[in-house]
């Protein structure tokens, strides 16, 4: 074989990967955006639970993208849970720490193996009087009290109000993204017409 095939043949080997990115069209999964971030799940020590309980969800709604949760305002915290015990536990209270204070409606029923969710048509754990603004992207920690499994941290993160999170009740008191204002040529454009 020539040279010159050689050089044709490794270039082809070479440019097959560019090419075929180049086919997957502009629906392809690097071409969306995405959140790095998503909601947390209980992770400890590298296994999946802690205690006998499994937190596949949590996450605290915040602003609309843009936008603020004001200090001293109120966030939702949403949970999902699951007792692997061999006993039914209760969810008993939850504490922030310095960032707020937390609230939890009524005590939440966990039964062996069934997911329970910690919410209804108003969120059974509320962070209230916080202690900065929130924008969405911030995680909080929460500490979990549960009658047997005892206490469980979690960092929650707060999830802006956008994407699959849009279908929850908006957050009272959240501050709307700033509108821009047209810059001086964009106004002189308008004029113009």
């Amino acid at each position: 074989m020539t040279s010159r095939r050689w050089i044709v043949a490794a270039a082809a080997f070479l440019a097959a990967p560019v090419l075929a990115g180049c086919s997957v069209g502009f629906d392809a999964n690097t071409t969306k955006p995405y959140a790095p971030v998503e909601a947390a799940a209980l992770i400890d020590q590298g296994a999946y639970g802690k205690q006998s309980i499994h937190v596949p969800q949590a996450f605290i709604l915040g602003p609309e993208p843009g936008g603020s949760i004001p200090w001293r305002g109120s966030v939702p915290v949403y949970l999902t849970m699951l007792n692997n015990g061999d006993s039914p536990d209760t969810l008993q209270s939850v504490s922030a720490g310095d960032a707020a204070s937390a609230k939890l409606a009524a005590p939440v029923q966990l039964p062996v193996g069934q997911l329970v969710k910690a919410e209804a048509a108003t969120p059974q754990i509320t962070l209230e009087g916080l202690s900065k603004a929130l924008r969405g992207g911030e995680a909080l920690r929460l500490d979990l009290q549960f009658a047997n499994a005892g206490t469980i941290t979690l960092d929650v993160p707060v999830m802006p109000h956008s994407r699959e999170y849009a279908s929850y009740p908006a957050v009272e008191g959240a501050v709307p993204a700033p509108t821009p204002s047209p810059t001086p040529t964009e106004a002189a454009e308008e004029e113009a017409h």
